[in-house]
């Protein structure tokens, strides 16, 4: 009898820390040395650094991914009585920060192709009560910003960059084409930290000034307090082990989209293009493939199958957001925005980590091919 063949994760962390293990002690025993944990110089050079490499102006290090995201909405003064549109198929956090600024999340459908925020159907979503737009740059491709600056051209974007840090739009970085860009550094990010952390970045000075008081209750300075902000404030640590991984930001990426290309060509040589839609990479928009998401028929007994195979694959997402029950208020229902409903019952990640090995590539598309015969 054989023995079985090892599983074939989603994500594989450990692997990482192989490579980053001895820069990363390095980095903390420095914060450990200062005693100095939140704030401070080593947050200012993460901010500094990762301004540089994001070709922005301002970049403030905050928590989380969703508190970058509702600092920026906060600094644009969202709050009871306004609307904010976006996409009914992202992150529950995307939506989620609108109601919490007593705000009213409007949705509207997402471009079949990328599963971003399609910018024509913004048009019926504006209001006189539209106070931001915030379009989501899906598993790493960018949003046609262009487009919607176009079908909004006086209204704040901001954007969601949570699975997209080094995704280009047309040779700009996404972050630095809105108002304000939100990033997450949750640990399986494409630049993961060592537990929550975040960043907002921006291009004008202003809105960056306000952004540092945001984090630190409103407060500048000390115990003056000029409006109620939060506490949005990134630990040292966090900022030492992401200054730590950030120099290979590039090469993990190339990794990434390396293993997307095999990818294409596995299911191609397959016979699979006509069952699986493999992720489509539309003119100058950058793919930093911190998912990669086939359209695939029979999803949920494919997925189940993998499973019994020892291959790992995720639904990113299983409900649209105007589905979830806490948002029934909003008037939604079932038939609203097909194209996100669609993508909610085919859609599955498959492995992408930097580290997977092309035999386990290879592994993931004949598994699903066995499943298809």
């Amino acid at each position: 009898m054989t023995d079985p063949k090892p599983p074939v994760p989603l994500f594989d962390l450990k692997r990482q820390w192989l490579e980053v293990n001895d820069d990363v002690h390095a980095a903390v025993e420095r914060v450990f040395a200062t005693q100095q944990f939140i704030l401070g110089p080593e947050v200012a050079a993460l901010e500094s650094e990762c301004a540089a490499y994001l070709g922005v102006k301002r970049a403030v290090a905050v928590s989380s991914g969703t508190d970058a995201l509702l600092a920026a909405l906060m600094a644009l003064g969202v709050g009871a009585g306004d609307e904010v549109i976006t996409s009914p198929f992202t992150f529950f956090a995307t939506a989620g920060v609108i109601h919490r600024l007593g705000a009213r999340p409007v949705f509207a459908d997402i471009d079949p192709r990328d599963f971003n925020l399609d910018p024509g159907k913004l048009a019926a979503a504006i209001t006189p009560r539209t106070k931001a737009i915030i379009p989501v740059h899906l598993y790493g491709q960018a949003a046609d910003m262009d487009a919607m600056k176009a079908a909004a051209p006086n209204i704040p974007l901001v954007e969601d960059c949570a699975q997209a840090i080094g995704t280009s739009y047309n040779g700009v970085r996404v972050g630095g084409i809105g108002t304000f860009g939100c990033f997450s550094f949750f640990p399986t990010k494409n630049l993961g930290a060592f537990g929550d952390a975040g960043l907002v970045t921006t291009n004008d000075e202003a809105a960056g000034e306000k952004l540092l008081d945001m984090r630190m209750h409103g407060m500048r300075p000390k115990y003056v307090h000029h409006f109620v902000g939060g506490n949005f404030r990134m630990d040292a640590l966090q900022a030492a082990i992401l200054r730590a991984k950030l120099p290979r930001l590039p090469g993990w990426i190339a990794k990434r989209q390396a293993g997307a290309a095999h990818y294409r060509e596995l299911f191609r040589t397959a016979g699979l293009n006509g069952t699986v839609h493999v992720p489509e990479e539309l003119p100058g928009r950058g793919h930093t493939y911190h998912q990669y998401v086939v359209r695939a028929p029979r999803r949920d007994q494919l997925r189940e199958h993998m499973a019994k195979q020892g291959v790992g694959a995720e639904v990113y997402y299983p409900i649209s957001l105007h589905e979830q029950r806490c948002f029934v208020d909003l008037g939604y229902r079932t038939g609203d925005f097909p194209q996100s409903e669609r993508a909610e019952a085919e859609v599955l990640a498959l492995p992408i980590f930097p580290e997977l090995r092309s035999d386990e590539r290879e592994r993931v598309v004949a598994t699903i091919a066995e499943f298809y015969r």
